[in-house]
């Protein structure tokens, strides 16, 4: 009769004959709960700043683009400085993520490289957004009238947040699906998810029109602002366990 061959990865083997002790993980469920809200939060914040200085649409004038940032020198810097925070926020949610299903049963690990992949892209062409953004802000303010400099640049800053949206699309699919398959969300908060994800994608594959001043934006946007609401509920579904 042969013997039963043991699974020594799953063995802890202590050489000093101490009984082991259980690790106590940082990312718990708790504590992925108050990342995303934190997240979603700054996010909201950043964008309100935006929507409340009067920030001009890809689609106004470029003399409108010019005066708006010349005269809100103030509220920009908050709105640039922000946004290093969500990309710390970010990449810390998508790694605590992934660490907290591969210890709750590695259910949708296959989703979460695909967030994280699909995270660490957004990430950089946000930056590379806000980076063009503040070249814009820094030149309105030595600038009396606008040249072909500035709109090249603003134009540039449209189309790297245009070409953002597919990664931001993939980004929330990717969460919804590993959290569902974790049995972190329930189906109506997947296909809420799921909702909120399609749209920036949408959008995204009309990249030249956005930058160009096209209204589709507002698709990509209003599935930001739905995935910022999944977040939240995300959280506080986390933190209540």
């Amino acid at each position: 009769m042969m013997k039963k061959q043991k699974n020594y990865d799953e063995i802890e083997i202590n050489l000093n004959g101490v009984a082991p002790q259980p690790v106590e993980h940082f990312f718990t469920k708790r504590s992925v709960g108050i990342l995303s809200i934190i997240y979603a939060t700054s996010m909201l914040i950043q964008n309100g700043l935006f929507a409340i200085s009067g920030s001009p649409g890809y689609s106004d004038p470029i003399s409108a683009v010019l005066t708006y940032h010349s005269e809100n020198q103030g509220a920009l810097a908050v709105t640039s400085g922000l946004e290093s925070v969500n990309m710390i926020l970010l990449l810390l949610f998508i790694t605590a993520l992934s660490g907290l299903i591969r210890r709750n049963g590695n259910k949708g690990a296959d989703w979460t490289r695909l967030t994280m992949a699909a995270g660490a892209t957004l990430s950089t062409l946000f930056a590379l957004t806000i980076a063009t953004h503040i070249s814009v802000i820094l030149a309105s303010s030595n600038l009396a009238a606008s040249n072909i400099a500035f709109e090249m640049m603003w134009q540039f800053h449209a189309a790297t947040f245009a070409l953002a949206m597919p990664a931001l699309g993939l980004t929330i699919i990717g969460t919804v699906l590993a959290t569902h398959a974790n049995g972190l969300t329930r189906t109506w908060h997947k296909l809420f998810g799921m909702l909120s994800g399609i749209l920036p994608i949408f959008a995204g594959f009309g990249n030249l029109a956005i930058a160009g001043g096209s209204s589709l934006l507002y698709i990509g946007v209003l599935g930001l602002f739905l995935w910022l609401l999944w977040l939240i509920i995300l959280g506080l579904r986390l933190i209540r366990g």
